[in-house]
């Protein structure tokens, strides 16, 4: 089995859904010696499986695949259905109609045997910790089960249900925090705090991500506890990443000053850059997938009509210092 320690770099490529990860950008993390990630999360499943074959004809090393865990929670339907009314003026004014509330599993059954079939290096869960039988199925299978997690109490219950490698999630990360309750407030520890108490309680391999700007990042991380470091928010600009143009703006043109987290799009905590959207809204309530759905047409006519203001933009902490290029040559100057 695969095991984050034996990197030849100790990046690992985070996972970012809904467009920025690509096949290419998977293959260039992994053949720079580190740990690249396809993103199933919103992908259909025959859409991730052309993805699976795609980057292995471009990469030989070893590639993860992260999958979202089915949430059954339930939102308050009386906020749920007043925040979505607040939002119909915003839609109509951009010429789209919201969509509806609804709930799915994202595939997940397929996704599961898709991974099976093709046998990935790793697969990593976010949202939640499969059941034993999920990760046990992956182990005998030869794929490194790793699941996200945001606090010492949800490393000791993924470890205990089977998780063989923990990719713990700071506070400062960009896009959606992985806690897996969606109806608490996410922790907002440090995330070297969050990683010593981990490592004190389990001997599986940690993979931390958060705010990580820079090889100094990486260097503390390391120390803290931390086999390999995970990143995103640096990967948004380079060259093989699918970031749209619109998010390539706000990154690079120094418009926005800060992130923020917010429920405002998704129903979920995510981080993102702090927008006239983010700031009018912070009363969104919990209520993920189902608000996801909803704001889904209103985020893609933002993004078509170049409205920075009402897109979503996620980043982390660290978006100043993003750069573009060569992914291999980003990761190589991280670690």
């Amino acid at each position: 089995m695969f095991d984050l320690r034996e990197l030849d770099r100790p990046i690992i490529g985070a996972p970012m859904a809904g467009g920025p990860t690509t096949p290419e950008l998977a293959a260039a993390v992994s053949n720079a010696g580190g740990l690249g990630f396809l993103a199933a999360g919103y992908r259909a499943p025959e859409d991730l499986e052309t993805q699976l074959r795609s980057v292995s004809t471009l990469s030989s090393g070893p590639v993860g695949v992260n999958l979202f865990v089915p949430d059954a929670f339930q939102p308050d339907a009386a906020l749920l259905g007043a925040y979505v009314e607040s939002l119909r003026a915003k839609a109509a004014a951009l010429g789209a109609e919201l969509g509806e509330p609804r709930y799915d599993d994202d595939g997940w059954d397929e996704k599961l045997s898709l991974v099976l079939d093709f046998r990935p290096a790793a697969v990593s869960f976010t949202f939640g910790c499969p059941d034993a039988a999920v990760l046990g199925r992956m182990a005998d299978a030869g794929i490194l089960p790793i699941v996200t997690v945001t606090t010492p109490v949800e490393a000791e219950y993924a470890v205990t249900a089977g998780a063989r490698a923990l990719a713990v999630q700071g506070p400062n990360a960009g896009g959606h925090r992985g806690t897996f309750d969606q109806g608490k407030a996410p922790a907002l520890d440090p995330l070297e705090n969050v990683l010593a108490a981990i490592r004190s309680r389990t001997e599986v391999p940690l993979a931390a991500g958060g705010g990580v700007s820079g090889p100094a990042d990486v260097v503390r991380l390391r120390a803290a506890g931390a086999d390999a470091v995970q990143v995103g928010t640096a990967l948004l600009l380079s060259d093989e990443a699918g970031t749209n143009p619109l998010h390539r703006a706000a990154l690079s043109e120094g418009r926005f000053a800060g992130t923020s987290l917010t429920r405002a799009y998704t129903g979920r905590y995510a981080r993102g850059l702090t927008n006239r959207f983010i700031r009018e809204h912070q009363d969104a309530p919990a209520g993920y997938p189902q608000l996801h759905y909803v704001t889904a047409p209103l985020r893609k006519a933002a993004v078509a009509q170049g409205n920075a203001d009402v897109a979503h933009l996620w980043a982390g902490t660290g978006f100043a210092s993003v750069r573009p290029g060569p992914a291999a040559e980003i990761i190589r100057s991280l670690a």
